[in-house]
């Protein structure tokens, strides 16, 4: 016959264990990928949440980035055939459209294989920065699934102290399961090593073997197999994009006077560059009274 303290010392653990298993986060759900082509990750909930209609801009809009776009159609034309492909780390000139880039090549290539039998769907799946930690989870979900994966994180970089890099670097490349494959990582960034140069600095000052330490740093952006660099752009490149934006939107306005504007915006911005183009076009589309549909 059991005690009334063991009874109670089961009862206790018993109580534990349930306030444990409430504290402890729920298991990641298995999304149904065929309800969407692109993705958000939510590291909180640890769910995939689908997007209907991603923000993007038509890849024949991109004006200046030819070898880089063909660079990157390529790759992921090639991944989305089951064929070796790399990780893509694209950095340079803010406001180049690297994101955009990125975008538009998953909807082209979606377009041009969609009549394939063999080609399931590439899907698109966006992770923030600050949930970097979160990223072997995240390809666990998709390990399995009969689907091609482009993980895509925008503006990615790191700062003094942060450590999270070394999570990165283990999921593209280290671990003993390695990289799924059927998942890629796309980046953007300011910088070609993800790293600030202070921080990369500071650690060459005080580690006892000053160039091993900033060798892992510079490590990282060697897991990506295809580097693209953007850079500013020429006025006729500038000019290029606004025309082109104004073209297709069919903004009602004389080419000299959209020149001579785009240049003062750019002047005023001190900055010529695909976003600065696309800022000047939505508020000509404003004055005009036109919609940019």
């Amino acid at each position: 016959m059991t005690s009334p303290a063991a009874q109670n010392s089961d009862l206790l653990l018993a109580r534990i264990a349930e306030a444990l298993e409430r504290l402890s986060p729920p298991p990641p759900e298995n999304p149904d990928f065929s309800e969407a082509h692109a993705f958000v990750w939510r590291a909180e909930s640890q769910k995939l949440v689908g997007v209907r209609k991603v923000s993007r801009v038509e890849l024949g809009l991109l004006r200046g980035v030819d070898f880089l776009r063909d660079q990157l159609l390529g790759n992921t034309e090639r991944f989305a055939r089951g064929l070796p492909a790399n990780n893509v780390l694209l950095w340079g000139a803010r406001g180049m459209g690297k994101s955009s880039l990125v975008k538009a090549a998953h909807a082209d290539v979606n377009a041009r294989l969609s009549g394939s039998p063999e080609f399931a769907g590439l899907k698109l799946i966006e992770i923030h920065r600050e949930d970097i930690e979160t990223l072997p989870v995240l390809m666990g979900l998709l390990r399995d699934a009969p689907y091609p994966f482009i993980i895509f994180c925008d503006d990615l970089s790191f700062d003094g102290g942060d450590a999270s890099y070394k999570s990165l670097k283990a999921a593209l490349e280290g671990g003993v399961e390695g990289r799924p494959a059927n998942v890629l990582f796309y980046a953007t960034s300011n910088r070609r090593h993800l790293l600030p140069r202070d921080m990369m600095d500071n650690e060459r000052s005080t580690a006892i073997n000053p160039g091993e330490a900033v060798e892992e740093k510079v490590s990282l952006s060697d897991r990506f197999g295809l580097w693209l660099g953007f850079h500013k752009c020429s006025q006729d490149d500038y000019l290029g994009m606004v025309f082109a934006y104004a073209q297709h939107y069919r903004l009602e306005a004389h080419a000299e006077q959209i020149r001579a504007e785009a240049l003062e915006w750019a002047i005023t911005r001190a900055s010529r560059s695909g976003r600065a183009a696309w800022q000047y076009i939505q508020d000509l589309a404003g004055r005009l009274g036109q919609k940019l549909d």
